[in-house]
């Protein structure tokens, strides 16, 4: 394990090496679930991701992105009949286009586009059968917008908004509580 972290440390540092400037980011996040039926079922736990500026098109910056996260249901169901834990892992790939004036040098606004999938794992029982290995996944595509400001040249404050569109099975109503997702990420981003 300690071999794998210090080869990921280093492949991390050496991009640095290629570059005065470089184009990578890394972010840590805290995931705010809004309305519909993740924010009233489950509690943000972290979300992380990676930035690359491909292209500088002064002043825009075009860029992809990974973010991946993890929500966990905050419903308590252990009546005796019920007692199943849900998570969900959240993966969202998207390019993006960062605004770099002089004028407010410090305040990079952002707007996003990309997919998000949604995966619920279940473990423990319902009804006295066993759950553990239930699983299902949601996708759809995703709007994002972001604010990230300069604490210094490396380190940035920021906040994004992301807003999903899930598709739904046959089964689950197509209403707006269940396919529109509004997720608020507050965190600390490093250029490396």
């Amino acid at each position: 394990m300690k071999q794998k972290l210090l080869l990921i440390l280093l492949l991390i540092f050496s991009f640095k090496s290629f570059s005065q400037d470089s184009k990578f980011s890394l972010e840590l996040n805290y995931p705010i679930p809004i309305d519909n039926f993740v924010g009233e079922n489950y509690n943000g736990i972290i979300d992380i991701g990676a930035d690359y500026r491909i292209i500088n098109l002064n002043p825009v910056n075009i860029g992809i992105s990974l973010n991946s996260g993890v929500f966990t249901n905050n419903s308590n169901q252990n009546n005796g009949v019920q007692d199943f834990k849900v998570t969900s892992y959240v993966i969202q790939p998207k390019i993006f286009g960062e605004l770099d004036l002089e004028s407010i040098n410090k305040f990079h606004p952002t707007v996003g586009l990309g997919y998000t999938i949604m995966v619920f794992d279940a473990s423990g029982s319902n009804n006295g059968l066993d759950v553990s290995s239930s699983s299902e996944t949601q996708s759809g595509f995703n709007f994002n917008l972001g604010l990230a400001y300069d604490v210094s040249k490396k380190l940035f404050v920021q906040a994004h908004y992301d807003f999903v569109k899930l598709g739904v099975d046959n089964d689950v109503p197509d209403i707006k509580f269940n396919t529109n997702v509004n997720i608020l990420k507050i965190g600390l981003g490093y250029r490396l």
